[in-house]
Order: structure tokens, then C-alpha cells, then sequence
């Protein structure tokens, strides 16, 4: 009999996830994960961990499972937390739950999984995984969750064939709704919980908040740029074309766009540009204006931030983003691709966001992203995603 160490975090997908293992005749090990004490930060009433860890409790025992409760709250800290307070502090936006995934529940879980002598691990993510044989070696591919209102696969886009390999996702071909009626029908006690919301393991928090636990406030202009800024002409761009354009110009056709405060004018004060991040359109307090401001660039030196008025205003879009070659990882690594290269593929900047169709374009220089068409709010920091159909190949940092 297989062996299995589920994730167990007191949600309704984990808990499904266990069921069904079970169900399928394998050797079922629960584990809850402690990854956080801190309560700073964290909105009223809202503290994750003490239900959560009842909840996991008691469907092991409904489904009478051993039960293990395990403390990684310093490799969190150390790995995630801590990375996402560096970044905050440079200007960029880090995405948690990608970090949490690869630092913490496929690294040291999966170590204590082998300590266990497990045969995998298992979560409660909506992915789906394929082994197929490929001249001679056994590939893993990571396909997208058969629910498309929940697919995760964006979340494991940094894993790694070795990760893979021993890993199990159980619901990945089972839409929400099923997996909320198994839950019920079993009686689990996570059955009607709301899914979990905001920092992966620390719950729903107040951003700025959470980050002045080590980021200091400063108070600073928001000056808001005008729609007549002398932006680059795009109406005749083409990823196509622009795909044979020399690095020089490559690079400056994917850079973030910068300003001066003097390109402007003052229409608010902040408390800190690197709490703000590009299209982000709440916490600015600007009022008087026919239409919401948005976040389009910060000068983390200066203490700026830059803001545009309007959803549509030329600041907020840009054709392509770059990624440096020591950021590019691959999920297929016998599918990476070679200085020269120009590949196809649909790509993703946000968790949820509709695949976008784009060029990748790989140089000396490192990988770059075009898109066919522009995009909105690319935030250096997050991650770009590729797929070819519905197989996650690779990602990268954005530059």
C-alpha cells in the first residue's frame, strides 16, 4: 500500500483531497502545517490558524487518519516573509503564494514526507498532473485544473520535475461545487467553510500594515501624470515584428515606464511609495476626480508615487515584460529554449487573469515577453507564466 502525506489545512479541498486518497486504497497521513504566529497586520477577527487547525483535526479524525501537526513557521519566515518584505522595500511586488509553494509546502513538507518513508505528498490544489515517457526518461507535465473558475496551476509555477514527481493532486479533475457536495455528503467538518483569502498561511491582512512591522512610513507626493504624456507610439506595434528588433530596442520597448516628479502634478500625499504597486487603485485617498486614479509607476528613491486617471490611461499598458536568465524556470526543462529562440505560448502575469497570447522572444540578454496585445498593470516582482494548452512549461521574475 502507498503511502501519502496530505497537506491538511482545515479547508474544504484538502480535506476532499484526503477523502479521495483514502477512497483509492492509499496509506493516508494528515499534516497541518504551522507556518505563522504573528497576528499583526492581520484584519479583525480574522486569525486563521486557531480554527483551521480544529478543523483539520477533526476531519482527519472523521476520517480517521493519524494526525500530525508540524512547526515550519522559521523557514517561512526566513523564506518567504522575509523575501517578500526585501522586495516591498526595493518597489517591487512579490507574489506570496507562488513563494509559499515552492519554499515551504514542496520543500520542507516534502522532506518530511521522505522522513516518513512517504511514497508522496498530496494538496488541495486544482492542477492536474501527467506522466509521460519521453526518449527513455519519465516526464511530468502540469496541466491546468479541469475546473477553469479554480484552476491553480499558476500557484506551482515554480516546481520542478523531482517535486513533481512525488507529488499527488487529487481534485484536479473535479470542479468546486462536486468537491464542496463530497464534503458534505461525508460529513466533513470543513465542508461549509469559506475558502481561505489574502497571504498564503497568514490569512486576510492589511497590506501596508503587515509591512510596517519592518518597512518604515514615509510620508511622500502622489503626483498624477497626464494622458499627454509624451508616451512611445505603439498603434503600428506588432509582437511579430517587434520579435527581430535589436536588444537595445527590445529592452526599451518592455521596461517599466519612469517619470519625474516635474512630468506631473501633486494631488496627494502618501505614506510610503514602496506600499503602493503598479495598477493598484485603493489606499490612495485622492478625491475630486471625474475618474479613479490609478498606480502606474514609484520611484522608490524619490519617494514618489506616480499615478494616471482613468482604466484606460496609456501609463497603466505596456507590450511586453523581461525576465533575466537567472529567474527563468522551467517545469520542462527539455523544453527549454535556446539564445535565438521565438516561441509561442499563452501567458499569465496574475493569478486568474485570462491567458494572453505573447512571443517569447529568448536573447544573451535574458527572455522576453511580447504580447499580441498590450497589458495592463505588469508589476515587476510577479511572476509571468507560459503554457502551451493546458501544460504549465515555465516562469520567470519580472524584471
Amino acid at each position: 500500500m502507498k503511502k501519502v502525506i496530505v497537506g491538511l489545512s482545515g479547508g474544504v479541498d484538502s480535506s476532499v483531497a484526503a477523502y479521495l486518497l483514502k477512497k483509492q486504497g492509499y496509506d493516508v497521513h494528515a499534516v497541518y502545517m504551522v507556518n505563522w504566529h504573528d497576528t499583526e497586520g492581520l484584519r479583525s477577527g480574522d486569525c486563521p490558524a486557531t480554527e483551521e487547525k480544529l478543523v483539520a483535526e477533526l476531519v482527519a479524525r472523521k476520517l480517521n487518519i493519524p494526525f500530525h501537526i508540524v512547526d515550519f513557521s522559521e523557514d517561512y519566515r526566513k523564506r518567504v516573509v522575509d523575501y517578500m518584505f526585501a522586495e516591498y522595500e526595493k518597489g517591487r511586488t512579490p507574489n506570496p503564494d507562488v513563494l509559499c509553494n515552492r519554499e515551504i509546502k514542496f520543500d520542507p513538507f516534502l522532506k518530511l514526507a521522505e522522513e516518513m518513508n512517504a511514497d508522496y505528498i498530496a494538496t488541495g490544489h486544482y492542477c492536474r498532473k501527467e506522466s509521460i515517457e519521453k526518449e527513455g526518461t519519465i516526464v511530468h507535465r502540469l496541466l491546468v485544473g479541469s475546473d477553469p473558475n479554480k484552476d491553480q496551476s499558476y500557484f506551482l509555477c515554480q516546481l520542478s520535475q523531482k517535486q513533481l514527481a512525488k507529488t499527488l493532486f487529487p481534485i484536479g479533475d473535479i470542479h468546486k461545487p462536486e468537491v464542496r457536495r463530497i464534503a458534505d455528503e461525508q460529513g466533513l467538518a470543513s465542508a461549509h467553510r469559506k475558502d481561505s483569502q489574502g497571504i498564503c498561511f497568514v490569512g486576510k491582512v492589511d497590506l501596508p500594515t503587515f509591512l510596517q512591522q519592518k518597512l518604515r512610513s514615509r510620508k511622500g507626493d502622489i503626483i498624477e501624470i497626464p494622458n499627454t504624456y509624451p508616451w512611445p507610439d505603439l498603434s503600428q506595434y506588432k509582437a511579430a515584428e517587434a520579435a527581430n528588433l535589436p536588444a537595445d530596442q527590445l529592452t526599451k520597448l518592455c521596461a517599466e515606464h519612469s517619470y519625474k516628479a516635474s512630468d506631473g502634478q501633486k494631488v496627494g500625499t502618501h505614506i510610503g511609495a514602496q506600499f503602493y504597486t503598479i495598477g493598484q487603485r485603493k489606499g490612495l485617498n485622492v478625491g475630486g476626480k471625474t475618474e479613479p486614479l490609478f498606480v502606474i509607476s514609484t520611484d522608490i528613491e524619490q519617494n514618489i508615487v506616480f499615478t494616471g486617471m482613468g482604466h484606460s490611461h496609456h501609463g497603466l499598458n505596456r507590450p511586453g515584460l523581461f525576465i533575466a536568465h537567472n529567474e527563468i524556470h522551467y517545469i520542462r526543462p527539455d523544453l527549454a529554449m535556446n539564445i535565438g529562440e521565438i516561441k509561442a505560448y499563452d501567458v499569465r502575469i496574475r493569478y486568474r487573469q485570462p491567458l494572453q497570447k505573447a512571443l517569447l522572444v529568448m536573447r544573451e540578454e535574458g527572455l522576453f515577453i511580447l504580447f499580441e496585445e498590450l497589458q495592463r498593470g505588469i508589476a515587476s516582482g510577479q511572476f509571468a507564466a507560459w503554457y502551451d494548452g493546458e501544460e504549465l512549461i515555465g516562469s520567470g521574475v519580472i524584471a
